[in-house]
């Protein structure tokens, strides 16, 4: 087993993966690997500071520390999105791929099978499969969710960098075989799929008082109104039957 070595660790998974046929599923990984590469891409990670592993329905990279942090979250947060909706615009919805996405850090060692193995890479894997993330994706209108590490909250987002907003953020705690742990969920808490997209909550309208009821023209059940052309009428019923 190599020495651990300090690593940026990025997961991605994809939503109800194993609910797709084979056929949905291959094409689903196809376009999984187009994202994250375009991603990293984006943020500027070369393809020499990245070390990847597949893992069927998600992907793991260790990423070198000389790679910008700061630049990765915030393609992460405007980037990858745009990229997810640029291609789920143009096929089924059934084939529609969502993402939740994890951003941690720390040291990861190489076993002599060339499998990955650490504590710090567990808490990440913790992340990606918690119940808050789940819910927050199935929650949300979006193609994607973020949640990073608290190392990466305290190290890099709370400090504001160009194109990332802290307040944006908000804790969770985490509860995982190891006990509870802390990281930052990108997003409203409890956001619902309407608020997600960015759309108000349609204020609850009372009744309106009772109206007049029109029968071929007739108006029933008020003393006063506007007729057509802006015509006051000020009579009962049974005035205007006594009119008539």
């Amino acid at each position: 087993m190599t020495d651990p070595v300090y690593r940026t660790i990025l997961l991605f998974d994809i939503e109800q993966f194993g609910s797709r046929d084979d056929v949905e599923q291959a094409f689903l990984r196809r376009l999984l690997y187009e994202v994250v590469d375009a991603t990293l891409f984006d943020a500027g990670v070369e393809e020499s500071a990245r070390l990847r592993a597949d893992r069927g329905d998600s992907v793991m990279e260790l990423i070198d520390v000389q790679a910008s942090v700061p630049a990765l979250v915030k393609t992460l947060l405007t980037e990858t999105p745009a990229l997810l909706h640029s291609k789920n615009r143009l096929i089924a919805s059934s084939a529609r791929m969502r993402l939740r996405v994890v951003l941690s850090s720390g040291y990861v060692a190489v076993d002599e099978l060339d499998g990955w193995v650490g504590s710090d890479l567990n808490h990440a894997v913790r992340l990606l499969d918690s119940d808050p993330l789940r819910d927050a994706l199935g929650e949300r209108d979006g193609h994607s969710v973020l949640c990073v590490s608290d190392g990466i909250y305290q190290g890099v987002v709370r400090h504001g960098p160009l194109g990332v907003r802290p307040d944006d953020f908000h804790r969770i705690t985490v509860e995982t075989k190891e006990g509870p742990t802390v990281a930052w969920l990108h997003g409203e808490p409890g956001a619902s799929r309407d608020t997600a997209a960015g759309s108000a909550p349609v204020p609850e309208v009372p009744a309106p008082a009772p109206t007049a009821t029109h029968v071929h023209g007739d108006v029933y059940g008020q003393t006063g109104g506007t007729l057509h052309g802006g015509q006051r009428f000020d009579f009962t019923r049974r005035e205007r039957d006594e009119r008539r």
